[in-house]
């Protein structure tokens, strides 16, 4: 009892420690939480888009597999293993905020009243707690708590495991249950840990509050995964709690959506040992009738039973004494606790409000301070550089000024200097154009007196022939 309350204690303190991971579409069945199904392959046929599937984990271990829709707020199947019960049980429901908020930041299952306001749309794709109140269900666990021990039983009171059911309902349900896997699978599968479960529900039209689902149909699928393994199917209808069928997988998987395989190869369904699965039938159909199972002597059976209710009559006033002081007392703890705590978590955010204020402030200061240091090579670099440019413009002015002022006299002096040369090349030239006018100018003297002499002659010779008579030349 001790350990029960400081575990208890812990866990009010330090409530992160129940984690629920969300699994990733680029990851593989359930991640971490395929142990959970026989060859670590998780049921196929669920491919609806508001399918989610949940890594239930505790303690930063995986404990249970969980597929929850969005659509109708209920979880439909927990995949789980058997482990001892734990003698104590205590609820502590919590919730997933990443279903409802996807870019959240809290990775992992917390309680309902510390995420009231830091979660956006909480409640829009899960159920919450508010909304059983006043409903007339309680909050029906798939993975029954009571199959659980330690921190397994603890990471099962979460709202994706939970179903609405009605008080008689729950209570039914988790009794066969609990009788069922403890007295007719537990025994006959050789090893308890291939002994594999799959309880889900058939969610309905009916809705609690207009928003979650109630349950047509509960069902249990079990698996041996061994070689004289097993396989069956469990099915109990909401309306008639006393209702418990027994079938085949394959005949419970032509119930549930099209295309549904729970077990990889429905857990070797074709080569299954007759005389186990018989055995497991028989059992099933004695807790249904009643009768306690592996009892030989009957009488002696109800007899005990007599004398443990007599017992349990007398005992309960004490019993209930003791567990209401034992509650008040763990109430009391816990309030203080709280209360401390609350005190340390005001300090803590005031003190880190503070620290963190001071890092922002000396951040600031550093990044201007470094920010001044890298500008000053950068200046200096700059005004080196524009000083460089400025000399080499100079030094081009003056350059072409030199130029400008050397350009004229140099020309003059390479005229003068030509002049002699082109003076004395061009003397034969002019005194051969000399000769050449003077001999023209005799050659047209000469021309001129011939062409006058012949024109004289041809003149008189014209006279002669004109005037002088023809006869007088023959005489």
């Amino acid at each position: 009892m001790k350990t029960a309350t400081v575990f208890l204690l812990c866990l009010s303190l330090f409530p992160g420690f129940s984690r629920g991971r969300v699994v990733g579409e680029d990851e593989t069945g359930f991640a971490e939480c395929n142990v959970f199904f026989p060859g670590q392959v998780p049921p196929e046929g669920f491919t609806e888009p508001f399918h989610v599937k949940i890594c239930q984990r505790y303690n930063r271990e995986p404990r249970f597999a969980t597929l929850y829709s969005t659509k109708d707020k209920i979880p439909l199947y927990s995949a789980f293993k058997y482990t001892k019960p734990a003698q104590n049980e205590e609820e502590r429901w919590l919730v997933e905020p990443q279903i409802d908020d996807p870019e959240n930041d809290l990775q992992e299952m917390v309680h309902e009243a510390d995420v009231i306001g830091t979660v956006a749309s909480l409640g829009a794709n899960q159920a919450l707690t508010s909304d059983y109140v006043g409903s007339g269900y309680e909050r029906g666990l798939l993975n029954p708590s009571l199959l659980n021990k330690e921190d397994f039983q603890m990471a099962t009171y979460t709202l994706t495991n939970a179903v609405p059911l009605s008080p008689s309902l729950s209570k039914s349900w988790h009794r066969d249950m609990g009788r069922i896997v403890e007295q007719a699978l537990v025994p006959h599968c050789s090893k308890r840990d291939h002994l594999f479960l799959l309880a889900g529900a058939i969610p309905s039209r009916v809705r609690v509050n207009g928003k979650v689902s109630v349950p047509e149909t509960l069902w249990l699928a079990a698996c041996c995964d061994s070689p004289e393994g097993w396989s069956l199917g469990l099915v109990k209808k909401t309306d008639d709690e006393n209702s418990l069928a027994d079938l085949m997988v394959g005949e419970l998987e032509k119930q549930l959506l099209a295309g549904v395989h729970l077990f990889k190869g429905n857990c070797g369904e074709d080569n299954q040992s007759q005389e186990k699965r018989a055995a497991v039938l028989q059992a099933v159909s004695q807790i249904r009738s009643g009768e306690q199972v592996g009892t030989s002597d009957n009488q002696e059976a109800r007899e005990s039973g007599l004398v443990r209710k007599v017992a349990s009559i007398i005992a309960t006033p004490f019993i209930k004494l003791l567990e209401l002081l034992i509650y008040v007392f763990v109430e009391l703890v816990k309030f203080v606790f709280y209360c401390l705590w609350l005190v340390i978590k005001w300090v803590g955010g005031t003190v880190l409000h503070g620290v963190y204020s001071l890092w922002n402030a000396v951040m600031s200061y550093l990044k201007a301070i470094s920010m001044v240091l890298i500008s000053i090579p950068y200046d200096v670099g700059r005004v080196i550089v524009n000083i460089f440019l400025g000399f080499l413009q100079i030094v081009q002015d003056v350059a072409f000024v030199i130029y400008r002022i050397l350009r004229i006299p140099v020309g003059f002096v390479l005229h003068l200097a030509a002049f002699p040369y082109r003076s004395i090349c061009a003397i034969p030239a002019v005194l051969k154009d000399l000769a050449t006018g003077i001999g023209g100018i005799f050659s047209l003297v000469i021309d001129a007196t011939a062409a006058l002499l012949h024109g004289s002659y041809i003149l008189a010779a014209h006279l002669v022939k004109r005037f002088v008579p023809k006869g007088s030349s023959d005489d």
